[in-house]
């Protein structure tokens, strides 16, 4: 499995936009980890949020697209022959189709938030002849919707977690006085823990 981390810390931008256009072809990549990781370093201040959202929009409207060239020009026979190889099942593609085939433009765009769904999205509407205007529209809100939500996500958590970290140093003093609480915690967790597992142990029983 990918690292998101190594990825953006490496290739930056390019590793969002490669992420997030395999993501939406079906490949197993960590897209929504790499959208919420870039929206953490947004909130370090190593991002820039305008950047991130347009990497990420553009990728993904353009990785849905190309799923709708191919369904339009090889049609459902071609993604039952080749679907195997992005993990696409039949049971899979027969729930997609019904869903997309029953929602139309709506199941387009809430594809966009199904995992396992999104990819298929393309492929479906464009074997079942949904016109190129109305999947295009319906495939950017959906990435317009989705992508802000992703790279909120990371951006509040970081927001979170640095102020409980910030709560934490303050209380405690200096960084490395905080590194040396932590492992005092973890010692006495890991005493504890041998303590109950020997008083608990049966009779003759011999720890280590």
């Amino acid at each position: 499995m990918l690292n998101a981390a190594d990825l953006i810390e490496h290739w930056g931008y390019e590793a969002i936009f490669a992420v997030v256009i395999l993501g939406n072809l079906g490949l197993p990549v960590p897209e929504e980890g790499i959208l919420v990781f870039a929206g953490y370093l947004i909130w370090t201040g190593k991002l820039a949020l305008v950047k991130v959202l347009i990497v990420a929009i553009l990728a993904a409207v353009l990785g849905d697209s190309i799923g709708y060239w191919f369904g339009r020009h090889y049609g459902q026979a071609a993604i039952r022959r080749f679907g195997h190889k992005i993990f696409i099942t039949e049971a899979r593609l027969d729930k997609a189709r019904q869903f997309v085939g029953r929602y139309g433009w709506y199941g387009v765009f809430v594809a966009r938030f199904i995992p396992g769904l999104r990819f298929m999205a393309g492929p479906v509407a464009g074997s079942a002849g949904l016109p190129f205007p109305r999947f295009l529209s319906a495939n950017l809100l959906g990435g317009l919707v989705y992508v802000p939500i992703s790279v909120g996500a990371g951006y509040f958590l970081g927001q979170s977690l640095g102020e409980v970290l910030r709560q934490i140093e303050r209380m405690v003093g200096r960084s490395e006085h905080l590194a040396l609480l932590l492992v005092a915690i973890g010692v006495l967790l890991i005493l504890g823990w041998r303590a109950l597992s020997t008083r608990n142990a049966p009779d003759g029983d011999e720890q280590d």
